[in-house]
């Protein structure tokens, strides 16, 4: 098989892995209807270099240091679903709070909120990297050759960026938005409800795996 063939079919694995519903595709499509189109874009940044970064480490093998050392992965995805069930308290707080829904999205400092929650949660998964890495292990040669090395965090990217950037243009058009303002609270309590039982399902899945 050509190089060209293996990145081609991790990209395609990797775009159905993207494209189910889990805590990022929530979070991004929030922030894309209460915010703006910006937000969700940065957020849509925000998940591509959490891709990224998980990829790289995959590449690296940190996979085997946590298979090796079963307490780093417990803790690890312990402090991945706390913090999901973090972000579930926020949205549910927040959610019979009036917002003023802005277009521009001027607000650097908003912009760099988003992109950061987004890359948080990107990472707070570490199922993600076990993912990559059965991926790589399938597709990728024993030795790998140095171009498609450096293609694979590059195809990551272009599909958890691109993927969640269709998310954003799609959530923070007029017609989702509308239907959002007009349902504020209960679709925030909805995704504060499901974040948090994705949170909890990570924390109690890393328990149950000791």
């Amino acid at each position: 098989m050509s190089c060209a063939s293996i990145f081609l079919s991790i990209v395609a694995a990797l775009s159905i892995g993207a494209m189910s519903p889990g805590p990022s595709f929530v979070l991004v499509s929030r922030i894309s209807m209460s915010r703006s189109r910006l937000d969700g874009l940065a957020a849509a940044l925000g998940m591509g270099i959490g891709g990224v970064a998980f990829s790289m480490l995959a590449l690296a093998g940190l996979t085997a240091l946590l298979s090796q050392f079963e307490w780093l992965y417990v803790a690890l995805k312990v402090a991945g679903g706390i913090y999901l069930v973090y972000i579930a308290l926020m949205i549910w707080r927040g959610a019979s709070k009036p917002i003023q829904v802005g277009d521009a999205g001027t607000d650097n400092r908003a912009l760099l909120r988003s992109f950061a929650t987004a890359l948080f949660t990107q990472i707070s998964n570490p199922k993600t990297i076990v993912v990559y890495a059965s991926i790589f292990a399938a597709l990728l040669p024993k030795t790998v050759p140095l171009g498609l090395f450096l293609a694979v965090p590059v195809g990551v990217f272009l599909v958890e960026a691109g993927w969640y950037a269709v998310v954003a243009l799609a959530f923070s058009a007029r017609h989702p938005r509308r239907l959002y303002l007009a349902a504020k609270a209960w679709i925030d309590r909805l995704a504060g409800t499901v974040m948090a039982g994705l949170g909890v399902q990570l924390v109690t899945s890393g328990i149950a795996g000791r």
